[in-house]
């Protein structure tokens, strides 16, 4: 095993972790309050978008921890596959750093370690699955 299979298996499984983490956001950010503030449709429309976003994690998790060999051997549909979630981790990051303003939400020591970890997960796996898209 080289390198690069070994970190292409830390990324599969830091996706869960981010799933993890995700779980906390509803409470965090106080979804409860805040979106009851809007129209009946928007509000499910809000939910609707978070699960096909945890289902898309989900299963970039699933197929990275069930294909790491394909991934890491750079097959032309597992370099695609990896460049896919390489643009969708890529244009997280990017929203995270020029579209979010967390800095009201990140109110202690804790949240702030979270909100930074997350941003070292994307840079990290944008990496990761860019290095075996284009290798």
């Amino acid at each position: 095993m080289n390198t690069q299979y070994y970190l292409i298996q830390l990324a599969g499984a830091g996706q869960f972790g981010i799933l993890l983490a995700s779980v906390q956001v509803p409470a965090i950010l106080d979804w409860k309050h805040e979106l009851a503030q809007l129209h009946p449709f928007l509000r499910r429309l809000f939910w609707v978008y978070g699960v096909f976003i945890v289902l898309t994690i989900l299963g970039f998790g699933v197929i990275t921890m069930m294909h790491v060999r394909e991934l890491a051997d750079g097959q032309p549909l597992a370099r695609a596959v990896a460049g896919f979630i390489a643009v969708f981790w890529a244009a997280r990051l990017a929203v995270q750093c020029f579209v979010f303003d967390a800095g009201p939400f990140l109110t202690s020591g804790w949240r702030k370690l979270g909100y930074h970890t997350l941003t070292a997960a994307f840079v990290f796996f944008t990496v990761v699955y860019g290095w075996t898209a284009l290798r």
